[in-house]
């Protein structure tokens, strides 16, 4: 009793963070109208939305329900690992809030279309879908094994945009419309970068096991590494472990398997030509 007691206090010291962490935040994190709250069949993306996100999903700061939301979420991760783990993993939410507010702000920087936070926390794919990764990376790196990919695949059958866990990925990430984004077990992605639908930050080809020949090895840097500052163009693929460096533009279609220096934009010169046929 005296432990669950322990766990409970320190579950509302958590709770406690959390609040204080909302309240800190600026009036651009504040909804301009009241919105529905909406249930979700996922019950950890409807625990973390609320949970970094209250005014955009419950429409205030509810410190009850902060702490209950808290409780659920601790209360699956202890299904999943040992207690400690678990308060290891909730004692990280309030610094992947603070991530995640740059993500939000990176949105609105980045797309033209973007009438406010609000708008970005509530309908873009990409917050949900690195919501979640950046959540599944915490278990990933603790190795629970199996959860943190069921996780990541669960987000990206809502959101089309496919993240491994073990992907690391800087402040200030945004996918613009992000149907059919795929980012690698092993890829490095700096701060600042912007990524369009249909990018593949991927494999160029698999080494061999030494002892097995039929099995594709495991455990070694196979994707890219992205610097500060870069933008991925619509369809581009970059493909191995090659480095990509600062203030880089890759332009849509472009594939990438060498490294790309500093300050260089690299699009493709020679597009398909338009044949017209008159019907006559």
């Amino acid at each position: 009793m005296a432990k669950l007691n322990d766990e409970l206090y320190l579950l509302q010291k958590i709770a406690n963070k959390l609040i204080e962490s909302y309240e800190s935040d600026n009036k651009k994190f504040y909804p301009k109208i009241i919105l529905p709250h909406r249930m979700h069949d996922f019950i950890e993306l409807h625990l973390l939305q609320e949970l970094m996100f209250p005014r955009q999903w419950i429409g205030s700061i509810d410190k009850d329900r902060t702490y209950k939301g808290l409780l659920e979420l601790f209360s699956i991760l202890s299904k999943v690992t040992d207690r400690k783990k678990a308060f290891n993993i909730i004692n990280k939410l309030i610094d992947l809030r603070i991530l995640l507010k740059t993500d939000v702000v990176a949105a609105y920087a980045g797309d033209p279309a973007a009438s406010d936070y609000t708008e970005i926390i509530r309908t873009y794919p990409c917050i949900k879908a690195v919501m979640m990764q950046r959540f599944a990376k915490i278990l990933y790196e603790l190795k629970i094994p199996t959860y943190p990919r069921e996780l990541t695949e669960l987000a990206h059958k809502i959101t089309g945009i496919d993240i491994h866990p073990g992907a690391k990925i800087g402040e200030h990430f945004f996918i613009d419309h992000g149907t059919g984004v795929v980012i690698g077990e092993t890829c490095e992605i700096g701060n600042w970068v912007r990524i369009y639908q249909d990018v593949t930050l991927g494999v160029l080809h698999f080494e061999k096991d030494d002892d097995n020949p039929n099995i594709i090895k495991k455990g070694y840097k196979r994707h890219p590494t992205i610097g500060d500052n870069v933008v991925i163009g619509a369809g581009a693929k970059i493909l191995g472990p090659l480095k990509i460096g600062n203030h880089v533009n890759i332009g849509a279609n472009s594939w990438i398997q060498e490294d790309v220096s500093d300050y260089t934009t690299v699009f493709i010169t020679e597009h398909p030509k338009l044949l017209k046929k008159s019907k006559k």
